[in-house]
């Protein structure tokens, strides 16, 4: 190792990994809120005389849609990459994380009162209630700051581990996502039942977003003096020369818009789907509405293993895109069997196991791989590029999905979900598709993703 290599701190075990630590209690925090409304749609779907707040299931579907409505038809999340590729990591991360922590006072604010009245939206897309529309304008404002916070850990973890143990550092990082996530699934609604309303579960959510926003306060101290060193060491900021004629590098790019389009596939296929989990299990395969939210938290819980697993897999080995072919493979088997006549929940719990194998695979394998595609200047805009695309599954697919189940839904009030699970195994077949034309691009192109990332 050169005297230069050894003045940067990136180059400090210890220190990497505890900026990885920071940075990732952040993005735990913010995994924990985006799902905390799932296990309380059966609150959420209850009546006013019953103890809930009447929401139909299109405007639980609208509501869980709303996620991304301001990243997708504003094209915030597009230029929160732009941002973070020309002003920085730290002034990003901390509007960013602002942003979450403001959404989620709203969002609270919304499920916690009645509100009279209804609004309708434009272009056939609904009536929906006053209560919904403002909660639904929460989650949108949180989204956006939650989406540029991903793009931003995402750099801020190429930045620390390029050379070093990246895909393990992007996989322990979602490991830990994952744990916000399958806290959520797992004890927002007995919380919500105990405290007696479903909006002491998004409070306690908004409490620990504010406890994030610190979180990341503190990296921005170590990220100025990693800066600091690399100045002292010579060597170029790696967030300095960002043209915008540069993008034509990044939309020319075909492997990148594979890797996009796969994330929109893949993604489409886990996130909205477990919005509806919970009552799946409920309504297809008898499972109590008190532990039902179990099933489905299997699923991050499972992640929280694999995915640094297959990280370091990918490290050390490499095959990065053969990783991600398998899981969609997975995926696409995992929602054919949803769809198929068989009620046990014992088959439930393996299938779900199974989507968390193929949930492991493909996240610790595409992270990584956008670095070995886009150059250190341009990676902020790739990864909102992505994020962005991500967003339009993660907003449409819940709000469609509510409305086929809506039309699915008998008259004792039980849901069909043998066409919701159509639509999500057809998800995972594009995903085996794309993967393939991922791995052929890698081929002629010489990308590396079948290479190790250790060096």
């Amino acid at each position: 190792m050169t005297q230069t290599a050894k003045k940067l701190l990136s180059d400090v075990p210890a220190l990497r990994w505890t900026a990885l630590l920071i940075v990732s209690f952040t993005m735990m925090f913010g995994y924990f809120f985006t799902d905390v409304m799932s296990p309380l749609e059966p609150l959420l779907t209850a009546s006013v005389q019953d103890g809930g707040l009447g929401w139909s299931s299109d405007e639980y579907g609208f509501f869980s849609g709303s996620y991304g409505f301001f990243n997708v038809f504003l094209l915030l999340l597009f230029f929160g990459g732009i941002i973070l590729d020309k002003f920085g990591i730290r002034f990003t991360g901390v509007l960013s994380t602002a942003l979450m922590f403001g959404g989620a006072l709203i969002k609270w604010y919304a499920v916690g009162h009645p509100f009279e009245g209804t609004l309708t939206l434009p272009f056939g897309i609904g009536t929906y209630g006053m209560q919904v529309i403002i909660a639904c304008l929460g989650f949108a404002t949180y989204g956006v700051g939650c989406e540029i916070a991903g793009i931003t850990v995402s750099k801020v973890i190429v930045k620390w581990f390029t050379g070093h143990e990246l895909a393990l550092a992007m996989g322990l990082q979602v490991a830990l996502a994952r744990i916000g996530t399958a806290a959520a699934l797992a004890f927002a609604l007995p919380f919500a039942k105990h405290m007696g309303a479903a909006s002491a579960s998004v409070g306690l959510g908004a409490a620990m977003l504010c406890i994030g926003m610190v979180s990341f306060i503190v990296y921005c101290v170590m990220d100025k003096k990693q800066d600091a060193a690399a100045s002292a060491a010579a060597e170029a900021d790696p967030e300095d020369g960002f043209k915008f004629s540069d993008l034509k590098t990044l939309f020319v790019n075909r492997g990148f818009w594979y890797i996009a389009v796969l994330c929109l596939m893949f993604y489409a296929g886990v996130f909205p789907f477990l919005k509806f989990a919970t009552k799946l299990m409920v309504f297809k395969y008898g499972v109590a509405e008190n532990v039902a939210g179990l099933i489905p938290a299997m699923l991050p819980f499972g992640t929280i293993i694999l995915t640094p697993l297959f990280g370091g897999v990918y490290d050390k080995y490499g095959k990065g895109a053969t990783l991600m072919l398998i899981g969609s493979i997975i995926l696409t088997a995992v929602h054919t069997i949803f769809a198929l006549p068989l009620n046990s929940w014992i088959l439930a719990i393996f299938v779900m196991i199974l989507l968390g194998i193929a949930f492991g695979l493909v996240p610790s394998a595409m992270w990584p791989s956008v670095p070995k595609i886009i150059p250190m200047k341009l990676l902020g805009t790739a990864y909102s590029v992505i994020f962005y695309i991500q967003n339009i599954g993660l907003s449409m697919v819940p709000i469609m999905i509510g409305k086929v189940n809506q039309a699915n839904t008998g008259a004792d009030g039980v849901i069909d979900y043998t066409k919701s699970m159509i639509i999500f195994a057809c998800f995972g077949a594009i995903s085996v598709v794309i993967a393939l034309l991922l791995r052929l691009e890698d081929k002629k192109k010489g990308y590396g993703l079948e290479q190790p990332n250790l060096k």
